[in-house]
């Protein structure tokens, strides 16, 4: 086998596995005092994991369904944009409710995050939430 054909080999063997890694997750954020990582990139596209409407002390803050939402959004616009993302590159969200009657009250909230467009969105009823919260709401992003 000639040097050059070795060479070729070397180099194309160099660029998948570049391309491979490029796409392997990454694992981004502490998971801290929960046992999840808040946020996975892979490629270009960030999975955050649900958030709740919670302060940076760990609690759910007051207010009810309208702050929990307000507050749920906000932590999830900085962990994408301490991970390059923005809310205006939010592709699908799921958000889960401890009671559905508060569909209308957490839309009106939740539509003041997405100025430009309002991603692809599931939601679910749930039996209970972490910490006695009213929502969860998880997003798909990418990178800007």
């Amino acid at each position: 086998m000639s040097i050059r054909r070795i060479a070729v080999l070397v180099l194309m063997s160099l660029a998948l596995a570049a391309r491979a890694s490029a796409q392997a997750p990454e694992y981004l954020g502490e998971g801290g005092r929960y046992p999840f990582t808040p946020v996975v990139k892979v490629g270009r596209m960030l999975y955050l994991s649900g958030q709740i409407g919670t302060d940076t002390t760990g609690n759910v803050v007051a207010g009810g369904i309208r702050a929990e939402t307000h507050q749920a959004l906000t932590n999830i616009r900085a962990l994408l944009e301490k991970n390059g993302g923005s809310m205006d590159h939010v592709v699908k969200c799921t958000v889960f409710m401890a009671d559905m009657n508060e569909w209308a009250t957490m839309n009106e909230v939740y539509v003041t995050f997405f100025p430009k467009h309002l991603p692809a969105r599931s939601a679910f009823g749930a039996a209970g939430l972490a910490k006695g919260a009213h929502t969860e709401i998880e997003c798909l992003g990418v990178v800007k």
